[in-house]
């Protein structure tokens, strides 16, 4: 595993549960408004041995509910289900964050019952994932993940980011099409920062009515939707 950093406590990232965060190097996919560009690529001088993430863990078990693997994209690790395990072994509940680029690695891992929630990002509309992600990601592989999860037995969310020059309103409603039948939507107001693409701090995401409001829309179509 080529672990990148290891967060040691949160109470915001599994729901209503104390978790860690292991954050993993590699992404397929560069959206400009990414938060942790600084995982895109490993560092020899800031990589973390399994071995210090292990020591961690066992002396947190019995005081933290989870554990949290992050990226980046922790489905481009060779040895994830491996790694998994391990954790699961130690006791531990285990979210998996994705953007859903690898739906067989995503089966594995459900039908190995190794994994307790999972959250997905869902960029865009289909037909403009690839100018979003800037990336030549296969769609096909998106739909097959969202549908993975929905019909699974494992508590989920999906989520997307909102910058508002990229996705209309009626880029959002398409959006909760692909992911009916899924049990919670999350819509991540953009907050400029950190990000990969430096010029999208003058960006911004919607304001709060706004948000309210497509929101309620998307309620009244029988999807729970939040804002985050």
């Amino acid at each position: 595993m080529l672990i990148g950093g290891l967060h040691k406590i949160s109470l915001i990232d599994y729901p209503q549960k104390l978790a860690a965060i292991v954050f993993t190097y590699g992404c397929n996919l560069r959206c400009p408004y990414c938060h942790n560009p600084e995982l895109f690529s490993p560092k020899k001088d800031r990589l973390i041995p399994e071995s210090q993430v292990f020591d961690f863990l066992k002396t947190r078990i019995g005081k933290l509910d989870a554990v949290v693997i992050s990226g980046g994209e922790p489905c481009l690790q060779k040895d994830l289900i491996e790694f998994m395990q391990k954790i699961k072994d130690m006791g531990f509940l285990l979210k998996l964050d994705t953007n859903g680029s690898f739906p067989q690695k995503l089966k594995e891992i459900i039908d190995l019952k190794i994994v307790d929630y999972i959250a997905m990002d869902v960029k865009a509309p289909l037909d403009k994932y690839r100018s979003i992600t800037n990336s030549n990601i296969n769609t096909d592989n998106i739909l097959q993940s969202i549908n993975i999860i929905i019909n699974s037995q494992v508590d989920h969310e999906f989520r997307t980011t909102v910058v508002k020059s990229q996705l209309s309103e009626e880029d959002i409603l398409q959006i909760t099409f692909l992911i009916k039948g899924s049990k919670r939507y999350y819509l991540q107001k953009f907050v400029p920062s950190k990000t990969l693409d430096q010029s999208f701090n003058q960006h911004t995401s919607y304001g709060k009515d706004e948000l309210i409001a497509i929101t309620s829309r998307i309620e009244s179509d029988g999807l729970n939707c939040f804002i985050r």
